[in-house]
């Protein structure tokens, strides 16, 4: 006979736990982020980031994949732990402590957002233009930003970003929209392939009057993020 299982009163009160998720991607060579309008108070009708409470009996990742797929209909997308966020009044109902979590994707990589569970609307806002947001999370996606924009110098996180196939123009591209600013073009180029992470496909790709370029791909996708 099995015992019974013991029980415990706790004398302190317990926070509730949310998790939210920073989505990015760029869009028409624009750094994007994803949103979704809010169906109920608090905050009704403002704009916030894709996210809801864990439940009692859910891990903290699964509780980010579930919440991003219920809100916006996307799923099967890589999350990465970001930071924890637990000022006292950040939530009016009670207080909330959120995990936060984010993405890089490639646009051809997403399907189309749609709007479910308790969002409003949903939809990509481009970065330096995002509206007002709902509880802290301009600051999360702030964060997030200075995160992604710190492991462009360590890492080959910007590959993230890229289709299966791609120009070193595009790849720069991608490099100068996170960085807010022009490189130059040999010295770019040079330092990515020294990486050695990339192969030419041996085929070229015409754009326009402009002369064909070669096209890459990643050589090892899974090592990509790791790799310094």
């Amino acid at each position: 006979m099995r015992a019974p299982k013991e029980t415990f009163s706790y004398p302190y009160p317990h926070p509730a736990v949310t998790t939210d998720v920073v989505v990015f991607t760029i869009r028409d060579e624009r750094l994007s982020i994803l949103l979704v309008k809010r169906a109920n108070p608090p905050h009704q009708g403002e704009w916030a980031l894709p996210g809801g409470f864990l439940a009692i009996d859910e891990d903290l990742d699964a509780c980010a994949a579930r919440e991003l797929r219920e809100e916006t209909g996307i799923s099967g997308v890589y999350l990465e732990q970001l930071y924890t966020f637990g000022a006292t009044h950040r939530d009016p109902r009670e207080r909330v402590i959120s995990v936060t979590y984010y993405a890089l994707v490639p646009q051809d990589a997403l399907a189309t957002p749609r709007a479910a569970s308790d969002a409003a609307d949903v939809g990509w806002h481009p970065f330096e233009k995002l509206p007002d947001l709902a509880f802290d999370h301009a600051d999360i996606i702030a964060m997030a930003h200075q995160r992604l924009v710190a492991k462009l110098d360590y890492s080959t996180i910007a590959f993230q970003f890229m289709p299966e196939v791609f120009t070193l123009s595009e790849l720069q591209c991608v490099y100068e929209v996170l960085l807010n600013q022009s490189l130059d073009k040999r010295n770019f180029r040079k330092r990515i392939l020294s990486l050695e992470l990339i192969e030419e496909t041996g085929k070229l790709r015409r754009s326009g009057k402009h002369r064909p370029a070669r096209e890459y791909r990643v050589k090892h996708p899974k090592r990509v993020e790791i790799i310094k």
